[in-house]
């Protein structure tokens, strides 16, 4: 390796270092935010899911008293859609649980707050290597790719996450049990769904690039169809609570953004045609 090659190299990796660097600095300071509004963001964001005036809830209470009067006969009761009613507590056995799940939120929020910054940084590091073609086909990406990510977490958040956690606090083998769930638990629920949702709804902007760069095709992508089908139903099983509904409520959007997947890929190969 030549003197020149290897300086190259080293300001390559001093570039990366910065741009990581940046990205770090920017995640910190919104987790000091975040950190900061403790009120706030337990008491309002993440504790609204268990909360009987959250939207979700109040939207299938409306749609239930909707439905009861559309259709008396098939709905037995008025209220039949009305969950999340039931109030419970959150519990803490350890010590120092509060003041670490305080921490842990703070810089989950701080990574989902930042995300567009992150990717951006990213993306500056990686388009002086593109060719003038790819730098063409890829604008707008930042946009994009955080707007998808914020409809998954946005999704998540007020779609999975609270029907999940209402499933888990109803849900009982017998009257002789009482649920008490533990705050690390309840927060691990929320987190966990909150940022797989996000990553999952990156994947029209995955397939875009993956047929501009000629690795996938329309054609692929309807073959393995059924493949897909079978993946987003283990996907769901590893990213959700271990119950059907919310497996299925996550395997839904899977194959809609599939679907979306295709009509994209189907366009861009018209146009490089």
């Amino acid at each position: 390796m030549s003197e020149d090659q290897e300086m190259s190299f080293l300001n390559h990796l001093e570039a990366l270092r910065w741009h990581l660097v940046r990205s770090v600095v920017a995640i910190i300071v919104v987790t000091i935010v975040v950190f900061s509004n403790k009120t706030f963001v337990f008491d309002t964001i993440i504790f609204g899911p268990k909360s009987a005036d959250f939207p979700t809830f109040k939207a299938l209470c409306k749609l239930s008293d909707w439905l009861f009067i559309q259709f008396p006969l098939l709905m037995r009761s008025r209220d039949v859609l009305c969950i999340g009613q039931e109030p419970y507590e959150l519990q803490n056995i350890a010590m120092s649980g509060q003041f670490m799940t305080h921490i842990l939120v703070s810089v989950v929020g701080g990574l989902i707050l930042a995300f567009p910054y992150i990717f951006w940084e990213i993306w500056r590091f990686i388009k002086p290597a593109l060719q003038a073609t790819e730098k063409s086909y890829s604008r707008g990406v930042v946009f994009f790719t955080s707007l998808l990510f914020m409809f998954g977490v946005v999704f998540g958040y007020y779609i999975i996450v609270p029907l999940s956690v209402n499933f888990f606090i109803t849900y009982n083998v017998s009257t002789q049990v009482v649920n008490l769930p533990t705050l690390s638990t309840y927060i691990s629920t929320v987190t966990t769904i909150i940022l797989a949702c996000g990553i999952v709804f990156e994947l029209p902007i995955m397939v875009y690039f993956l047929t501009k760069v000629g690795l996938v095709t329309p054609e692929v992508l309807k073959k393995y169809r059924k493949h897909a089908l079978i993946g987003a139903l283990i996907l769901s099983a590893i990213i959700t609570p271990p119950d059907v509904f919310s497996q299925l409520l996550v395997s839904v959007p899977i194959l809609f953004l599939y679907e979306i997947s295709i009509i994209i890929s189907r366009v861009i190969e018209k146009k490089q045609g």
